[in-house]
Order: C-alpha cells, then sequence, then structure tokens
C-alpha cells in the first residue's frame, strides 16, 4: 500500500467513525465533533510546528489558546456602558505605568554597572513603581466592578465583528510567546517546558481574578457570533419551509444549519494555516528548522542564528494556538476561564501531534479528528461495554454498579492506551514524517 493509499484509508476510517455517531445518535453531535475537530486540528498544527518543526517542547497550549478567548470578548462583546468612564482611564494609565516601570529597570540595567549602586536603584524604581500602580488600579478596578455586577461588571469589548477576534487572537498569543521566547527560549528544553507551563498556569490566574477584564469565574456569555442565531432561524419562513422540505423540524434544522456554517469558517482557516504550513515546511526555512532540530551544533557551526529561529517559530506556533482559541470562544459564545485545563489544551493536543505524526502537518490534521472523536465518544462507548458486560449480573451487585460507574473514566484510560500503543508500534505516528 503506497502513502496515498494509506493516508486516505486513515481520514476515511475517520469520517465513517464519525459518520457512525450521526446514524446511532444525532447528526447535531456528529457536526460538533467535526466543528471541534477542525479547532483540535488547528491547536494540533501549531504544536506540530513547534515540536514536529523546531524540537521545541511547549507545554503551556492552554494560556496561548485562553488569550485567544480573551481576544474574542475584548473585540466582540460591545463596551459596558459606563465602565471606561468610571474607571477605564485609570486602569489603562497603571498598565502603562506598569510597563513603563519595567523598561525603567531593563536601561538601569543595561546603562550602569554592576554593584550595589545598580542594585538599590533598580529596587527603589521597583517598590515605588508598584505601589504608584496599585494606587491608580486598585480604585478603578473597584468602580468598574461596581457596575452592575450581575451582568456586566467588566469594561467589557470594543463592538467589532467577531470575525477579527481570530487573527487579533493569533496577536495577542504571539505577543505573549515573544514575551516568554527572549527569556525562556535558551533553556533546556525541560526548563523550558517548566516555563511555559507556569506562564500558562499566571495567564489563566489573571483571567479567572480580574473581573474587571473578564469576569473573572462569573464567565462572559453572549460573545456574538458570525453565524445566524438559531432562534432567528427558526422565525424564519423560508428557512422553516426550506427545512421542512428536507425532513427537519425548525429546531433541528437551525441548529445544524448553524454548525455547518462554523464548520465552512473553521475548515477555510484550517485550509489556509496548512497550505501555510506545507509551504513553509518544503521552503529552505523549513529545511533550516529540521536541521536546527536535528543538530543545533551543527546548524550553529554554519551561521544559522539558532535563537532567533526558534523565537520564530514558537511565536508562530502559539499565534495558531491563540487563533483556535478565538474560535472556540466564538462558537461556544462565550469565555470560561476555570475552563482551561492543562489535561484538556495542552495535554490532549499533545497526543493529537504524536498519534498523527509529529513533523507531518497532514498527520497532525489527523491526529486532531481522532482524538477529539475519541474523547468524545469513549465515555457512551464505555458505557455500552460495561452495560454488556454486567448484562448477566444481579441489579443489586455491588461489582455491576461499580463497573457501571467506572465507564466516567474509560477517558483517560482510553488517551493512555492509545499512546501506548502508537508509540509501541508505530512510534513516529499514524502518519509519520518523510
Amino acid at each position: 500500500m503506497n502513502e496515498t493509499m494509506k493516508n486516505t484509508l486513515l481520514f476515511g476510517i475517520v469520517a465513517l467513525l464519525i459518520m457512525s455517531v450521526g446514524f446511532q445518535q444525532s447528526w447535531n453531535s456528529a457536526l460538533l465533533i467535526v466543528a471541534m475537530g477542525l479547532i483540535s486540528s488547528i491547536m494540533a498544527l501549531g504544536v506540530n510546528l513547534q515540536w514536529g518543526f523546531a524540537g521545541l517542547f511547549n507545554v503551556g497550549i492552554m494560556g496561548f489558546v485562553a488569550l485567544g478567548g480573551l481576544a474574542a470578548v475584548l473585540i466582540g462583546v460591545p463596551p459596558t456602558e459606563g465602565a471606561f468612564q468610571a474607571g477605564g482611564l485609570g486602569v489603562v494609565s497603571a498598565l502603562l505605568l506598569g510597563a513603563g516601570t519595567v523598561l525603567l529597570v531593563i536601561q538601569i540595567m543595561k546603562r550602569m554597572q554592576p554593584g550595589w549602586q545598580r542594585n538599590i536603584l533598580v529596587i527603589v524604581v521597583l517598590v515605588a513603581g508598584f505601589f504608584l500602580f496599585r494606587a491608580l488600579l486598585d480604585p478603578s478596578v473597584e468602580r468598574i466592578e461596581e457596575i452592575n455586577p450581575a451582568q456586566t461588571g467588566f469594561l467589557g469589548g470594543l463592538g467589532l465583528p467577531v470575525l477579527l477576534a481570530w487573527p487579533v487572537g493569533g496577536l495577542f498569543a504571539a505577543a505573549a510567546a515573544w514575551v516568554i521566547g527572549k527569556t525562556a527560549l535558551g533553556l533546556r528544553s525541560d526548563y523550558l517546558a517548566i516555563a511555559t507551563l507556569g506562564i500558562a498556569e499566571i495567564i489563566i490566574a489573571v483571567l479567572k481574578n480580574e473581573d474587571w477584564l473578564t469576569r473573572g469565574v462569573k464567565n462572559v456569555i453572549g460573545v456574538p457570533r458570525p453565524v445566524p442565531y438559531e432562534i432567528d432561524l427558526q422565525n424564519n419562513p423560508a428557512f422553516v419551509e426550506r427545512a421542512a422540505s428536507l425532513g427537519f423540524d425548525p429546531v433541528e434544522g437551525s441548529t445544524l444549519w448553524v454548525k455547518i456554517c462554523y464548520i465552512a469558517l473553521f475548515a477555510a482557516v484550517l485550509l489556509v494555516l496548512m497550505w501555510m504550513a506545507q509551504r513553509a515546511l518544503h521552503s529552505p526555512w523549513g529545511r533550516m528548522l529540521r536541521a536546527i532540530r536535528d543538530n543545533e551544533v551543527a546548524a550553529e557551526a554554519m551561521g544559522k542564528d539558532v535563537t532567533a529561529r526558534h523565537l520564530q517559530v514558537f511565536v508562530l506556533g502559539s499565534a495558531i494556538c491563540g487563533i483556535a482559541g478565538a474560535m472556540m470562544t466564538t462558537m461556544d459564545s462565550q469565555l470560561t476561564p476555570g475552563s482551561y485545563q492543562p489535561l484538556r489544551f495542552t495535554f490532549l493536543v499533545w497526543v493529537m501531534v504524536i498519534v498523527g505524526g509529529s513533523g507531518n502537518n497532514l498527520g497532525s490534521v489527523l491526529g486532531g479528528f481522532l482524538i477529539w472523536f475519541l474523547w468524545v465518544q469513549v465515555e457512551p462507548m464505555g458505557l455500552w461495554l460495561m452495560n454488556v458486560i454486567t448484562a448477566g449480573m444481579a441489579d443489586g451487585s455491588a461489582l455491576k454498579a461499580h463497573l457501571i460507574e467506572s465507564a466516567a473514566h474509560m477517558r483517560l484510560l482510553t488517551m493512555g492506551m492509545v499512546l501506548l500503543l502508537v508509540l509501541r508500534f508505530s512510534p513516529r505516528g499514524l502518519i509519520p514524517e518523510k
């Protein structure tokens, strides 16, 4: 079997699995798997760019995805009436003061000779900057959060078309990645992993606790969508008639049509990013990155700037994850900072890349769809399996109750088994790098 036939067969198997959900459960569930599979594939592409191309071990994916979700709020949500007048200017001034303090410390460190005088001056600037920052920020935040805290209590966004949030989410993630990369990319791979994970946790902590920015754990709901609302479609006589002619009631037809619209948008983004990633892979830049990945010392001896190339690919891969985060928040129509967990937004994406085949963009897409399908469907399949296994047991059996309850834990067991099987029998992934 040649490579093309093998790849087509693998994607065909995944397509049949998703179609089986449509026939056995509902097409609404099947289309949701496709939509989230597209977003997961985009995340996997970003990680593959970092790990598969350059060998950078980034376990802070969760933070970059969350910044994309923040962009959807700051761009698409309408501004809270009276919030900026109440404390917006104070918040902006405090943030500018904080940035200015950091820049001043950097200049002091550059221009002054090492010694006790420089150390004292740095400490004085930092302490004074901190107290001034808090003096400006805290009263402004309190005034903003007092504005209708049950529904708003935050600044809101710019009220622009939410599709603009997708590239902005990439810019937010890229900016954060640049700051992280300038400080952490000189570290060894294991230290880089620790640094990226820690910074991702800091980003999530900020989103959870800064109510003036994201409402914290109260969540931001009603993020605008780029597709029609189901209720609007159900009140549209032309749509109701068209849905009836296809055998769907208005409610089911509207939910299916909304998901199809999202799938079309997500697929367009994935195709563009896939084309760009493939062009990068086969370009001199991509070959240089793989050379650096395989032997940094040899590449550096040939005159390649290893740190600069690592920074480039780290920023680009993180930007792709930020775009995916903005897309996901747009589809959910809400930002829930508490839902950003390393298991879902870091570990699972890494499993997608490893199972699909690191270094191969097509493999990342396959892994995104396959692993997301398993993540969603393993629990109902596990419940069915446990019911079959315990069919002959008495209804009051403690063992039967225990086995049925254990179906909820099948996700983690299955992810571990899939990862172990692939690493044992196909260590380079289902579609390995050439």
